[in-house]
């Protein structure tokens, strides 16, 4: 019922808004409409530009000029050429209008001496006086028809008698013949009487000019990304725990004082990390001291049952201690290096024998790497032996593919719920209800090994395995 009534009031209230207030919204809508336009044509474009920022500037500065070398091009055309064009033709039908007054309205001699003459020297043109015959039939077309358009035009229209124009046959010269009443008049004019013929050298500077402020751009632009690239290599290395080489500041005001605060930074969190491997390092000499003590105390007290069972609880200690401080010292000390990868898993196919249990390795693809071996190699320790303590068979699969180092680890256990996967990477996790009593751990092994992964800038995934029990993928970046 209230429901009911809330609609009537909201309907009430629509009904009986001001008038001018629909009469705005109603106005507003085409707006809305074009706005919604915008929107979606924006988001087009957004998907077809290209996301780097020297592409992006190179945009920036091309298509403003492009643009406007378009407009000046356009203009000038519009104005300029066609302008110029229809003012020269125009004085050339001109000087031929009054050369036809002249032979129609005075005597001539015989061979039409004097007005050639005349044009020549007055007009500049060069006259021939033809016996009566037929025009010669429409020529060829030239692709660019301004001339022969403007020519045409006036000569229909200030002289107005039967006419033949050729601007193709000779690339300087345009012939023009008039037909009269007993008589052909052959006109020959340099093309440069009748059209702007030095208008291309305007859009040629233009063109060529606009070219080399563009080859100028390019490079200006080119110096001026190459220092932000450098810092985010830097950053990027950093942030896999490799060593920024030869890196320094340089580039305008801002990215210098990027790449300064990134110095900063990275010294900090440095001198942070010494010094907790410091600390840390203190904590575990004291620690394994006093825990050194014990074991010569119960040393002495002989064989007996309780002290059996205080030894179990000492070197209980002493294991849960080195994990502790393996997961609080992390990987920062070692030095990323160049490393052969069917080398490293032969020497961990070692180990593994070693420690008591097979594995099966294969590998694809390339064969170096750059990584911190000691590191990864104590990442890939900690999954196999979470995988040899709950499981007989394991598999190891490798592959080196562009950039990425794809490591894969799958055995036959009994696997973890899927809702348990990003679970047993936190510290101090058991997932004991599944697993095995009897093998008591410290919960951190998950956890540092993704801690490893993430400091190299990659990372662990858990997965259901084809052999039955859980595949781990480690992705490490190369």
């Amino acid at each position: 019922m209230d429901t009911g009534n809330n609609v009537d009031q909201s309907d009430d209230r629509a009904a009986t808004k001001p008038h001018w207030q629909q009469s705005l919204y109603q106005t507003l809508s085409p707006l809305r409409f074009l706005y919604e336009g915008y929107r979606k044509i924006a988001r087009r474009l957004a998907r077809l530009m290209p996301k780097g920022i020297y592409a992006r500037s190179l945009i920036i500065i091309v298509a403003p000029m492009v643009i406007l070398q378009s407009v000046l091009a356009f203009v000038f055309m519009e104005r300029h050429w066609q302008t110029v064009t229809n003012r020269l033709s125009t004085a050339v039908t001109q000087d031929i209008s009054a050369l036809i007054a002249v032979l129609e309205t005075y005597p001539q001699d015989e061979d039409y001496n004097q007005i050639v003459t005349l044009a020549k020297d007055k007009l500049d043109l060069n006259v021939t006086i033809l016996p009566d015959g037929p025009l010669p039939p429409p020529g060829p077309k030239p692709f660019f028809t301004l001339l022969d358009y403007a020519l045409s035009q006036q000569i229909t229209t200030l002289i107005g008698k039967p006419f033949w124009i050729d601007t193709v046959g000779r690339s300087n010269i345009v012939e023009i013949r008039i037909k009269l009443e007993d008589k052909v008049l052959r006109v020959f004019a340099r093309r440069s009487q009748t059209y702007a013929s030095n208008s291309h050298i305007f859009l040629i500077w233009m063109a060529g000019t606009s070219l080399v402020l563009l080859v100028v751009a390019i490079l200006f632009l080119r110096n001026q990304i190459r220092p932000i690239q450098r810092l985010a290599d830097a950053a990027e290395r950093f942030g896999k725990g490799q060593e920024a080489q030869n890196f320094r500041p340089a580039g305008a005001r801002e990215v210098r004082q990027a790449a300064h605060a990134f110095i900063e930074m990275k010294r900090r969190i440095e001198r942070q990390i010494e010094q907790r491997t410091t600390m840390l390092a203190g904590v575990s000499h004291d620690l394994r001291t006093i825990l050194t003590r014990f074991k010569l105390q119960l040393a002495i007290f002989g064989d007996e049952p309780e002290v059996a069972d205080m030894e179990r609880d000492v070197d209980e200690m002493q294991h849960m201690l080195e994990d502790y401080l393996a997961f609080a010292s992390g990987s920062s000390s070692e030095t990323a290096e160049m490393i052969n990868i069917e080398d490293f898993l032969s020497e961990l196919e070692h180990d593994a024998l070693r420690s008591g249990f097979p594995l099966k390795i294969t590998h694809t693809g390339g064969k170096r790497v750059e990584v911190r071996p000691q590191t990864v190699k104590r990442c890939l320790h900690n999954l196999l032996s979470n995988a040899a303590r709950y499981s007989e068979n394991i598999e190891l699969t490798s592959e080196r593919l562009g950039n990425w180092w794809l490591i894969i680890i799958d055995d036959d256990g009994p696997g973890i719920p899927e809702e348990e996967w990003e679970s047993v990477f936190r510290p101090f996790y058991r997932l004991d209800s599944a697993r095995n009593q009897d093998n008591p751990t410290t919960g951190l092994g998950l956890a540092i090994a993704r801690d490893i992964a993430r400091g190299h800038g990659g990372d662990i995934k858990l997965g259901e395995s084809p052999l039955g029990g859980l595949r781990a993928t480690l992705r490490l970046p190369s």
